[in-house]
């Protein structure tokens, strides 16, 4: 009882990270699935939904929904940007090439994918322990955290709420039309 009124006033277990006011999702560099550095400041201008992922997961078929969008919006400044991760069950076990043939080969996925990473506790990446400090940390695969053009986080959709829902369509439309 204690642990989940803990949770939900906000108090993990663990210290909270805390960023610089002016962080952002730019000031960030993650790894590709190819295994580069990439500095997310290279998607200045676009508005991005992060989305953890997994491929074995009840919610895979996610993947289909984060796909149109970025079919979609893609030419309007959007990206989806996917992190898969093994913290929820392992459900994410295999490697970065099993996990880029399997989008490909089941979902045509071409948006960003990046190399498995932590997404929640001590190891988290340093984006969604900001990601987290901007809302809630992900409670299961497919989270999605919606980011404005200028880096500024807007929003966070829970795992259940599909990637073509009303409310993230509208959240994107209201983020793309934005300055």
């Amino acid at each position: 009882m204690l642990t989940g009124l803990l949770s939900a006033i906000g108090c993990s277990g663990r210290p909270a990270t805390t960023f610089p006011e002016e962080t952002n999702a730019h000031t960030f560099t993650a790894v590709t699935n190819g295994g580069e550095e990439q500095t997310l400041a290279s998607s200045q201008g676009k508005v991005l939904l992060f989305v953890n992922t997994a491929s074995r997961c009840g919610l895979t078929r996610q993947y289909t929904g984060l796909q149109n969008l970025q079919e979609r919006f893609g030419d309007q400044g959007f990206s989806v940007m996917a992190f898969p991760s093994n913290d929820f069950m392992g459900q994410e076990p295999g490697t970065d090439a099993d996990i880029a043939e399997f989008c490909s080969s089941n979902y045509n996925v071409t948006f960003p994918l990046y190399a498995k990473t932590p997404v929640t506790g001590s190891n988290a990446h340093p984006l969604f322990d900001w990601l987290a400090s901007m809302s809630d940390a992900p409670s299961w695969n497919f989270t999605k955290y919606l980011v404005g053009k200028d880096g500024n986080f807007i929003a966070r959709f829970g795992p259940r709420t599909g990637p073509e829902s009303s409310d993230v369509i509208e959240a994107i439309q209201i983020a793309l039309a934005a300055p």
